[in-house]
């Protein structure tokens, strides 16, 4: 009697680059097989080291054409669920305001409040539902997604709500991170602390009981919060028991890194004027630097990451489209990974363990973002002849096949 297959899938014909820190750029394996076992990866060695033929092993049998593996992507920093655009303040900046000028002036996030405000939920669902489709066809197989475009407790729960709803249309896995904090609205306009005080008695335990939150984030900015005020949405935050992360050192240097540090958190985000100081308390803590070229680019801004001070301390890097309405409108983690070489000048390395390995673990989730025994089999099966072209190829999407938790799929086109 014929054993049963001892793995429900197994991938040959394929190079690996399982992205495992240490060994081999990238964690190549040439020649490649790759097994999973419900849900799982069973099995990742040399095809060589198969002790029987394939068809003997697994179920189902994939032919990889000679192309590569890797972690599906990691998309760790998005505002994903909104409504309306802000196509005209692009104008705007261009013609020479500034961000601050036009957030002062009632433009930037507040102008998505209004818009965001009036849209039902199911208006929202379909309005993100084209930006993550153009994610998962660049082979996404995990999004966070961020509310923060209501600023009052209906409207930052509708935006959860719709975020939740989008993995059960899509092949996805999403996690959702709470950003009352992410805006003063016009009714509070003269009184921050005020609906810091609504923020924390209200809208955070309110999002923590229904269970829409798997994350808790705030903008520390001059047009933002405070570091005492973010200080006290943490502290609300710790209260409930969900982690943190922050928007932090993108215009200026408030002290946001240390900060998210001293509170065991998951990343700090932007961080274009982190110094020394924050970086080292990064690395003591921990927490992921999550890159944003995007919003960089968009913006025109001038000033750096401090990558030396990054690479120097051990700070893991992540990178992330940020896909928001006003300073990035971007829904390609492909094109993030090219700007992440081409403007922060990472290495294509580097870059794509930003949209994997390092991604997860800015999710605070140890069970993906690397070709390894025991994790989930999220993978992409991309047309290229080395890893390096995915970071260096702008506007062409590889991408042949999208592996989530051990179900295939097409990319989706449209």
């Amino acid at each position: 009697m014929t054993a049963a297959p001892r793995w429900d899938s197994l991938w040959i014909d394929v190079n690996a680059a399982t992205m495992t820190a240490g060994g081999a750029p990238y964690g190549a394996i040439a020649d490649a097989a790759v097994a999973v076992k419900d849900g799982r990866i069973a099995f990742v060695g040399r095809r060589a080291d198969l002790e029987a033929a394939p068809e003997s092993l697994a179920t189902t049998v994939h032919e990889g054409q000679s192309g590569w593996l890797t972690p599906g992507l990691v998309d760790c920093h998005t505002h994903l669920v909104y409504a309306g655009n802000r196509a005209r303040e692009f104008e705007l900046r261009l013609e020479g305001a500034t961000y601050e000028e036009i957030a002062r002036a009632g433009g930037g996030i507040v102008s998505t409040v209004r818009a965001t405000r009036a849209a039902d939920e199911d208006a929202l669902v379909a309005g993100a539902l084209p930006r993550l489709d153009a994610l998962l066809a660049e082979g996404v197989t995990t999004v966070e997604i961020k509310s923060g475009y209501g600023l009052e407790t209906d409207t930052e729960l509708r935006m959860l709500r719709a975020a939740r709803r989008l993995s059960a249309l899509r092949p996805v896995a999403v996690r959702t991170t709470f950003l009352g904090a992410h805006a003063v609205p016009p009714e509070f306009k003269d009184d921050p602390d005020g609906y810091v005080d609504l923020v924390c008695r209200e809208m955070l335990p309110a999002a923590a009981e229904a269970g829409v939150a798997d994350a808790v984030d705030a903008f520390c900015e001059g047009i933002g919060f405070s570091a005492a005020q973010t200080r006290r949405v943490f502290d609300t935050a710790k209260g409930l028991g969900l982690p943190v992360k922050l928007h932090a050192e993108q215009l200026s240097n408030l002290g946001g890194a240390a900060l998210v540090a001293e509170y065991g958190g998951l990343s700090a985000d932007h961080i274009e004027h982190l110094d020394e100081a924050g970086v080292k308390a990064m690395a003591e803590a921990g927490v992921v630097a999550v890159l944003l070229p995007g919003a960089f680019y968009v913006l025109r801004e001038t000033k750096l990451p401090p990558m030396d001070l990054l690479r120097r301390h051990g700070v893991p890097m992540a990178v992330a489209t940020d896909c928001n309405p006003g300073t990035a409108p971007v829904t390609s983690l492909l094109l993030m990974v090219n700007m992440a070489c081409t403007l922060f000048r990472l290495t294509p390395e580097e870059a794509l363990a930003g949209v994997t390995r390092h991604a997860a673990r800015a999710l605070g989730l140890s069970d993906r973002g690397e070709l390894r025994e025991g994790l989930r089999a999220d993978m992409a099966l991309w047309r290229i002849g080395s890893p390096a072209e995915l970071a260096y190829m702008v506007g062409f999407n590889p991408c042949a096949a999208v592996v989530n938790g051990g179900a295939v799929r097409e990319p989706r086109t449209s």
